[in-house]
């Protein structure tokens, strides 16, 4: 996947995760969120999918399946979830997804080559679906579907800025500046969330964008299909605790 198409998919993905917040009130069996629960459900099993390939590991099959089994969990556990603290139960997914890496690799029948590299990337993906819970705890906080919608927002902006041909620090500045800006926007249209919140949370989404993009610059692994649409997951995944932090702490 080209890098341009993989900045327009995230920008896309980014896009529906806002949809999905201002659809926050649909219900199912009672409980709202079922539109993004059901859309990171989704995500976590594309970014499963792409990331053993991403991170060039030995084992796909196994490494897949538990990154997987972890995204859905914590989306579930999440979504189960009554009382506060939202969260409080997602480490317990991450420390179950820790355990199962080793399973899967006891489980290998190959000779076990490059061990510790195979468990560390399995664990190492396995947090990316897991963090992306996050956003369905911040779309049932007080404030929630702005707060979502802001940090979508700014997000698929940040990404789409990536799509330019801008490289080092003209091409972070313009990321970080592009969704300072969004969050700006999304803040003075949403006064649940205002211009202050909405400029921080648009900054510290920048941040991470405009990271991911340095790290993933020219990889040769994106060229395969798979491991492109698992780096175009990545930013979202790992923004969804990321807004949930900072509304939590901005907006409450």
């Amino acid at each position: 996947m080209q890098e341009s198409s993989r900045a327009v998919t995230t920008a896309v993905l980014a896009t529906l995760v806002a949809v999905a917040g201002v659809l926050g009130d649909v219900s199912l069996g009672g409980r709202d969120g079922v539109v993004l629960a059901t859309l990171l459900v989704v995500l976590s099993v594309v970014f499963a999918l792409g990331w053993p390939v991403l991170a060039g590991l030995p084992s796909r099959a196994a490494t897949g399946v538990v990154v997987g089994l972890a995204g859905v969990a914590a989306v579930v556990v999440v979504h189960v979830t009554t009382t506060e603290p939202l969260l409080g139960d997602v480490p317990v997914v991450f420390a179950g997804a820790v355990l199962a890496s080793f399973v899967a690799e006891l489980a290998r029948r190959d000779g076990r080559v490059r061990l510790v590299e195979s468990v560390a990337g399995t664990v190492a993906g396995a947090l990316a679906p897991v963090c992306a819970a996050g956003w369905l705890a911040a779309e049932r906080t007080a404030s929630g579907d702005a707060v979502v919608v802001t940090g979508a927002v700014a997000l698929a902006v940040a990404s789409a800025m990536t799509a330019l041909p801008l490289r080092s620090w003209a091409g972070a500045g313009a990321t970080l500046g592009a969704a300072v800006a969004a969050g700006l926007v999304a803040g003075a249209a949403l006064p649940a969330v205002g211009l202050l919140s909405g400029a921080l949370l648009g900054a510290a989404v920048g941040v991470l964008v405009a990271a991911g993009d340095v790290l993933f610059h020219r990889l040769p692994a994106l060229e395969h299909r798979l491991a492109g649409w698992a780096a175009a997951v990545l930013p979202v995944a790992v923004t969804g605790v990321l807004v949930y932090v900072v509304g939590r702490v901005l907006v409450g």
